[in-house]
């Protein structure tokens, strides 16, 4: 006769990592860390450029979010009307972490599977 035991869930996300994921997990705004990580401070049409598929109106929402984070800063160029975007001391942080995913993805995908 088998006696069935009654098991609890133990696990629950850690409240930071929930929020990491969150932030980090959004749709463009890993891609924006890592053009600002590879190519350094970058005005938004330069971001857009290289994000292109990302409509102009959501980038605008996520460098806010980014910026609201405290992961990039926004900066208005001398005498112009432009700002530049570039990654704060916790931004530049993530580094490794980027390096990790990109170190992932080349030894699990192949350039057909990005091909959507």
């Amino acid at each position: 006769m088998a006696v069935e035991v009654e098991q609890k869930n133990e696990y629950a996300l850690c409240p930071r990592f929930e929020k990491t994921f969150g932030i980090l997990g959004k749709k463009w705004n890993g891609l924006i860390i890592d053009v600002l990580l590879t190519d350094g401070p970058q005005r938004f049409k330069d971001i857009a450029n290289k994000v292109d598929k990302c409509s102009d109106r959501v980038l605008v929402e996520r460098l806010k979010e980014l910026e609201n984070e405290e992961l990039i800063t926004k900066t208005p160029l001398a005498d112009s009307c432009r700002d530049v975007y570039q990654l704060t001391e916790q931004g530049e942080d993530l580094i490794g972490i980027m390096k990790q995913v990109h170190t992932w993805a080349e030894k699990w995908y192949t350039l057909a599977d990005c091909t959507n």
